[in-house]
């Protein structure tokens, strides 16, 4: 897939950007119909990698076809300085108006600093914890409860494992990185409360030689049923598959790499956070700062079973997303305990998935073996 051109190179001055700032207010974009509303996507990695950044570009090619809208893109845009000067080149010389800039470490400092000198562009970002009072009002954050999905995986991993260790290939030991870790965990002990999910951190988004290794230090280990949270899980589906393991996939589905391997997978539908930050932008309506949803708002799914799930399987993982769906099913409740044996949710309490306390979880739970 051939690259956008390189804003960050062609970028010819930050002065263009303080001008780029005295274009009219949120008032503007309401009363411009007849002018479409350019929107800028930014990816760490390649929009083709079978992962993160391809749920974004997925959603990217939708927005493409609504009207009144024009889409810019840039992918390998390291989280660096470097994407303050994407960001910078949208907006001055493409006349951005709205940016999803997508990875994690995008939102501070970089979004924090570009964002003041441009009152009338939105930032909308994918996985941070935006603050009322203390972060930018014309930036935002959105995310989904993909460890719903995760914990489904999970009990599609405990009806498929035979030596009762399942394995997590993750990057990061962040928030976002920990509930899934923990969701998956606590999904597979609901059917057998056995289970041990064995965990390796590889230290980045993308750092194939690693996600290798990892993956074949845990098959070494005895784990048969692998899932990840890594940018892009290909390494780690085709090395666990190579390996005779079986796989839940992660970010969008990967069943073509491995299909006698991927049993299901957590995938995100970032087109629905896209649609409705736009919709906010077209119709100048506030910037939504906040937006989460999972399952029953259609921020998340789950790919098509594998042939070689059975029925006993998917008919226990669709009755809990069901309960999900209609919001009658919590993950993180009644007494759980950390991998070191401290309470982290006391008996008879639930933390619903718009606590925020989930999203600054920094614990790995009983069965994990691991440190985070």
């Amino acid at each position: 897939m051939t690259s956008p051109i390189n804003r960050r190179d062609s970028l010819k001055s930050l002065a263009a950007l303080g001008a780029a700032g005295t274009l009219g207010g949120w008032s503007a974009l309401a009363g411009a119909q007849a002018r479409p509303l350019t929107v800028g996507v930014i990816y760490v990695g390649a929009r083709d990698d079978y992962g993160y950044n391809q749920a974004h570009a997925m959603a990217a090619a939708e927005i493409k076809k609504l009207p009144g809208i024009k889409v810019v893109e840039e992918e390998n845009v390291p989280e660096t300085a470097a994407v303050q000067k994407t960001m910078a080149g949208m907006i001055s010389q493409d006349g951005a108006k709205l940016l999803f800039p997508t990875s994690f470490g995008y939102f501070d400092p970089h979004i924090l600093a570009v964002a003041p000198k441009n009152p009338d562009v939105r930032f909308s970002h994918c996985g941070g914890l935006w603050t009322e009072g203390k972060h930018p009002k014309n930036a935002g954050s959105f995310f989904g409860y993909i460890d719903e999905c995760q914990f489904l995986n999970g009990v599609i991993a405990a009806h498929m494992t035979k030596s009762n260790k399942i394995a997590f290939v993750a990057a990061k030991p962040i928030p976002q990185v920990l509930r899934n870790i923990n969701a998956f965990t606590l999904g597979a002990r609901s059917v057998k409360p056995n289970i041990t999910c064995s965990v390796i951190f590889t230290g980045d988004w993308s750092m194939a030689v690693k996600e290798a290794e990892a993956t074949n230090s845990l098959a070494d280990q005895g784990c048969d049923v692998f899932t990840m949270h890594v940018d892009g899980p290909k390494v780690v589906v085709e090395t666990a598959a190579k390996r005779g393991k079986m796989v839940c996939g992660y970010h969008a589905s990967q069943a073509k790499l491995a299909p006698n391997a991927y049993l299901t997978g957590a995938e995100w539908n970032w087109l629905t956070a896209y649609k409705a930050t736009i919709e906010a932008a077209q119709a100048g309506k506030p910037h939504p700062n906040f937006l989460r949803g999972g399952l029953k708002e259609g921020y998340v799914k789950m790919s098509a079973y594998g042939p070689m799930v059975p029925d006993a399987a998917k008919k226990q993982a669709d009755e809990i997303k069901a309960k999900m769906v209609a919001g009658t099913f919590d993950i993180f409740k009644d007494g759980i305990k950390d991998n070191k044996g401290a309470v982290v949710v006391p008996a008879g309490k639930v933390l619903k998935q718009t606590d925020l306390e989930l999203e600054k979880m920094n614990y790995l739970v009983e069965g994990v073996i691991g440190q985070a």
